[in-house]
């Protein structure tokens, strides 16, 4: 039985890692659930997890509350998905960015579902658009749009919610930052009539501007540590705060899930 024919008419299951709802299932079930929104052009969330965003939405609330109410919250980096192992979901695999990125691009392309690009730059779009067409000659890309950094207008926001919403997109694809394209995506829910996902960092990484970690970093969770070493000074503080707080956090919850039963088991009385 297809998985995606069980589970799509009732929510996908969650495991909570840090307060916040994980998506659990694997990765070719959530791809197939977010195409089969997509090609009903359902106005669904799906915010792409790491370390970094479940340490933010731990620390604020508001921000908290997007991931709460996406559609799909998907485990993006290796500490997610061994959390949620140990926490049950015993075949977990990686749901990340740049994967998701080809593998919806690859099924877009097949079943005719055609995808808008939102923010980033013209030159890194453009390099986007170039790959594509080589290695998805049939993908309909319904438009490329870049952003200015300051907040849009009301007049311009309305506007980019009509293109989009006027191409056909089934998917839209944001590279806006985290938060900001998160909030984004929460904030056009129900207005924009596609599936849209924050991926930011894949553009970069599918435009040819930056480089993948080796496949034996990916396995071993050390992602972090080869963009780290691009990108020091940006990414130092942001590392050194999110992932130490994330491992504090990490062995608590897992500490209080094993004891859990032993706390509140009756006692017998001699």
């Amino acid at each position: 039985m297809n998985p995606v024919a069980t589970l799509k008419h009732r929510e996908l299951p969650r495991k909570i890692v840090l307060k916040t709802p994980v998506t659990a299932v694997p990765f070719n079930v959530q791809i197939e659930t977010m195409t089969d929104w997509a090609r009903q052009r359902e106005s669904r969330t799906v915010c792409v997890a790491n370390v970094h965003m479940l340490t933010e939405a731990y620390q604020n609330p508001e921000f908290a509350s997007v991931l709460q109410e996406a559609d799909l919250v998907t485990p993006d980096g290796m500490p997610l998905v061994w959390m949620l192992r140990w926490l049950g979901t015993q075949e977990q695999d990686r749901v990340a960015g740049l994967d998701i990125f080809v593998a919806l691009c690859h099924l877009a392309s097949l079943q005719g579902i055609s995808i808008f690009f939102l923010g980033s730059d013209d030159d890194t779009l453009g390099r986007i658009r170039t790959r594509l067409q080589q290695e998805f000659p049939d993908l309909k890309i319904a438009g490329m749009q870049s952003l200015p950094f300051r907040p849009l207008t009301e007049s311009e926001d309305e506007a980019i919610i009509e293109q989009i919403n006027t191409s056909g997109a089934g998917f839209v694809f944001l590279a806006l930052g985290c938060p900001k394209q998160e909030q984004w995506i929460a904030q056009h829910k129900h207005k924009v009539q596609a599936v849209m996902l924050g991926l930011g960092w894949a553009f970069t990484v599918y435009a040819g501007i930056q480089n993948r970690a080796p496949r034996w970093m990916q396995k071993a969770g050390l992602e972090w540590l080869y963009r780290l070493a691009l990108e020091p000074g940006r990414l130092s503080q942001r590392y050194w705060h999110s992932n130490r707080l994330f491992i504090q956090l990490a062995i608590k919850q897992l500490l209080s899930a094993k004891y859990a039963p032993r706390l509140h088991s009756p006692t017998t009385e001699g």
